[in-house]
């Protein structure tokens, strides 16, 4: 398929959609809807964008110097997620993910899934940070795509804050048309787990992401009608519930073959006889943890706390220095590292 291909579809469904409800103007210009459709800052990697949000930038819109400057500090941002700590983190996945069943530990599987978790969250807000960041540069304002997700309390939230272009986009062009929650219970359950088969086949072609779809609708149809509420009075308990819940499906949505997929999830929770901890956990342990850390930390906001105190001379100092220095680091690890992946290829 060619690469990116969901994305753009969305896009001209988008255009189509708004100017049938009347939400947008037909855009009379070949050359300015061609723009629409091929911008691309955001092509291949989202955010997906709606034509009622682009549609009067792309015929007006201003360039200037401090919007140009904005856009690069948030390129550079978006290319050291990707390439400082996606890609890191990333080889540490590969690595538990070509093990043996045999030679995979409790520990090790646990450690090898939140690398993944990592890896995935780094390298698509990376993508979408360095297209605002382009967007930016040529006058174009993009939606944020991304909104610290892993400090969610709950999936529901957490859906609010992971690829929020794709679930904004499937709540108003097919949960909201299909009756939404303002419907007989029944029927609103069915629609949520339409929106979710859609949201995992949207993914890839393969039974995995449909089931990582479904996964997420039964625990979304739980939480909304039995226990939100209750997560939200035990703040420690629903942090831990959220992030254990969305490690164990990437773990479904990282790997596509079944039966491999069934061997790692049985260690995952101790099944099979599978030993807790071997030396090699403590080797990777060791070796990844400095870059474990600082994806941790970055994955909050306490590092935008901490900029947000400073003065403006200083944060001025400061964005251009990491700017800079970003920029270099990144080159330089981008010519020596061969290992590069490009994990939303075949969306």
């Amino acid at each position: 398929l060619p690469i990116g291909i969901s994305f753009y579809t969305f896009q001209t469904m988008s255009y189509t959609i708004d100017v049938y409800r009347g939400d947008a103007r037909a855009q009379r210009s070949l050359v300015n809807f061609g723009t629409f459709v091929t911008l691309f800052p955001q092509l291949i990697a989202g955010p997906i964008i709606k034509y009622k949000d682009l549609g009067d930038q792309i015929d007006s819109r201003t360039c200037t110097v401090e919007k140009f400057a904005s856009g690069v500090q948030m390129f550079v941002i978006g290319l050291g997620k990707k390439v400082l700590i996606a890609n890191n983190v990333g080889m540490l996945w590969e690595s538990y993910k070509a093990m043996a069943p045999g030679d995979l530990t409790v520990a090790g599987a646990w450690l090898g899934v939140l690398a993944f978790a990592i890896q995935i969250y780094f390298d698509f807000s990376g993508y979408s940070d360095m297209a605002v960041g382009l967007g930016r540069m040529l006058g174009f304002e993009f939606m944020r795509n991304f909104n610290y997700p892993y400090i969610s309390r709950s999936i529901t939230e957490f859906w609010r804050r992971w690829h929020i272009s794709l679930s904004t986009w499937f709540r108003e062009y097919l949960y909201i048309p299909l009756g939404g929650n303002r419907c007989s219970k029944g029927r609103w359950v069915l629609n949520l787990f339409l929106v979710w088969a859609a949201t995992g086949i949207w993914h890839g072609a393969s039974w995995n992401y449909l089931i990582w779809g479904l996964y997420f609708g039964v625990l979304l149809v739980l939480e909304k009608r039995f226990w939100l509420d209750w997560l939200g009075r035990h703040r420690l308990f629903s942090h831990v519930y959220t992030l254990f819940l969305v490690a164990v499906s990437w773990t479904i949505f990282a790997i596509e073959d079944f039966g491999q997929l069934g061997q790692y999830l049985k260690v995952m929770f101790g099944l099979g006889g599978a030993p807790v901890v071997n030396s090699a956990f403590g080797y990777y342990l060791l070796n990844y943890l400095p870059s474990l850390v600082i994806a941790c930390v970055a994955a909050t906001p306490v590092g935008l706390a901490v900029y947000g105190r400073l003065s403006a001379q200083k944060k001025m100092a400061l964005s251009a220095l990491l700017v800079a220095g970003g920029l270099v680091v990144c080159t330089a690890y981008l010519v020596a590292s061969t290992y590069n992946p490009f994990l939303y290829f075949r969306f």
